[in-house]
């Protein structure tokens, strides 16, 4: 079985940064003022899986990727103290063709925690995005600290925390939050007692921010352009909120909240998922052959139902946990719902499942996503407040709170690493630009209403009336689209906020 609820995207985008190594001898000069560029690895090709937005899926043309340049750049480990160790953080650079069209740099992260973004420049490149923001930009992607090639850490997960996933098991009881809790203790102390110790302090976003502000003045720009993604939002709203002065057009798509990926975020995904989930209910419905349900209402009830029955009894290695987790993952795009069924109807008829791709890099993307979420801002720390948590939420959101609600590392992370976040609000210049799916299981449209909220009169918020993760320049919402390359092109934001209508698939 592959890793729990990691999306299509976050796949591919981890795939490709893994092939993305600068050639010999292509490390930047040791200092912050210069990079050194240099072609990426002749190995770097299309990854195992592409991104498949609204418009690919299954068949779908495979888009050849550009190649890049690359080069890495030193920081501090940890900025309180600039002159001690250093730490390697790996650029990736897809340079304007049109000098003359040129305005500046757009820094890009896909998302994560504990994904890899030196790859996203070329993936941005071949899945849509228009020649116009390509021409005005020298596109830059970077590999955050702790991750890939840029310094790693390992917390030595075994293989069973490994499988354990990104989200706990069901708690029905209050039993079996105590159950959980021991395995959430143990991965925590295993990140403490782990080589990378050190480093794990000192990965959060609040750092991930300062580097990327070293990323550019070392391009020599006094502002920088940015575009990001899912988790990628919270390091533009942390850039935007430490370095106010130094940002020049801010996308943030698809959006967490002002406290970034918190207890009250991880808790959301559950809500995301209620948001989410009747479209594919309408789409199985419209589907009898699939044999899932002929009403939503059915399809509701199916998913209930397989997921209690795995949980008694797993079917090919599948238990409820991984039943809940595969249909929150494939939702994240709407060409994975003909998939997603076919899951649903090998489980409930003992057909074979189908075959799922493995994810690369569990172990590390595991260790630095704990570490960036436990030591961004403070988790409830009582197993009675989890076991609260858990009740109130099975009844609200009964496709998945009583898994997202429940306990992880997070509760036991060392107190002495844990930070408080980046403080979000209004003051500073009239330059973010918040894109959001209407139905986005991920990040769910609340979370950008409240960050809006947030930012005051520095934001503007476009929302598409779609579903899934992700809308730039992936989705089909045109309305959308032309608002983000409209501004990233000519500066223009929609004067207020812009609910777009609809848009049928091509």
């Amino acid at each position: 079985m592959p890793l729990r609820r990691i999306t299509t995207l976050a796949l591919a985008l981890s795939a490709t940064a893994a092939t993305l190594t600068a050639l010999p001898g292509a490390a930047a000069a040791r200092t912050p003022e210069t990079l050194r560029w240099k072609p990426c690895a002749e190995e770097q090709r299309q990854p195992a899986e592409t991104p498949k937005d609204a418009k690919g899926g299954e068949g779908a043309e495979v888009p050849e990727l550009p190649p890049l340049e690359c080069a890495t750049l030193d920081v501090p480990l940890d900025y309180a103290d600039p002159g001690g160790r250093q730490i390697e953080i790996a650029v990736s650079r897809l340079a304007s063709e049109k000098p003359e069209r040129r305005r500046g740099v757009l820094l890009t992260n896909p998302g994560g925690p504990g994904i890899g973004g030196l790859g996203y420049p070329a993936i941005l490149a071949a899945s849509g995005l228009p020649q116009e923001v390509r021409d005005a930009y020298d596109l830059i992607g970077f590999d955050p600290r702790g991750v890939g090639r840029s310094t790693p850490v390992s917390c030595g997960l075994t293989q069973e925390q490994q499988d354990r996933g990104n989200f706990p098991t069901w708690a029905h009881t209050s039993g079996d939050v105590v159950r959980e809790a021991k395995g959430a203790r143990e991965i925590a102390e295993r990140c403490a007692a782990s080589p990378s110790a050190p480093l794990l302090p000192h990965i959060g976003t609040a750092d991930v921010a300062r580097d990327m502000d070293r990323i550019r003045a070392a391009l020599g720009e006094e502002r920088v352009s940015y575009l990001g993604a899912s988790y990628g939002t919270q390091l533009g709203t942390a850039y935007a909120s430490l370095f106010p002065g130094r940002g020049d057009r801010i996308v943030l798509d698809s959006n967490l909240g002002p406290g970034g990926y918190d207890h009250r975020a991880m808790r959301m995904l559950a809500r995301g998922l209620e948001d989410r989930f009747p479209d594919f209910a309408a789409y199985v419905a419209a589907h009898p052959e699939y044999g899932l349900g002929t009403t939503p209402r059915q399809v509701r009830a199916t998913y209930q139902e397989l997921a209690r029955r795995l949980e008694r009894e797993p079917v090919q290695g599948w238990d409820g946990t991984s039943f809940r987790g595969v249909t929150f993952d494939r939702l994240y795009v709407d060409a994975n719902m003909p998939e997603l069924a076919k899951i649903w109807q090998a489980l409930d008829t003992g057909g074979p499942v189908p075959e799922q791709p493995p994810f690369p890099g569990v172990e590390p993307f595991m260790s630095a996503r704990f570490a960036v979420i436990c030591g961004d801002s403070p988790w409830p720390r009582t197993i009675r407040e989890y076991q609260r948590d858990v009740r109130s939420d099975s009844r609200r959101y009964p496709l998945l709170g009583g898994s997202t609600a429940n306990i992880g590392p997070c509760a036991y992370w060392p107190r002495s690493w844990v930070r408080e976040p980046v403080r979000v609000d209004d003051q500073g210049p009239s330059n973010v630009l918040l894109v959001q799916n209407e139905r986005d299981p991920g990040t769910p449209l609340a979370g950008a209403k409240a960050l809006r909220r947030a930012f005051g009169d520095r934001a503007v918020l476009v929302t598409a009336d779609q579903g899934g993760h992700g809308v730039y320049p992936f989705g089909v919402n045109g309305c959308a689209n032309d608002a983000v390359t409209t501004y990233l092109t000519t500066g223009q934001r929609p004067a207020r906020d812009l609910a777009c209508a609809a848009e049928p698939a091509e």
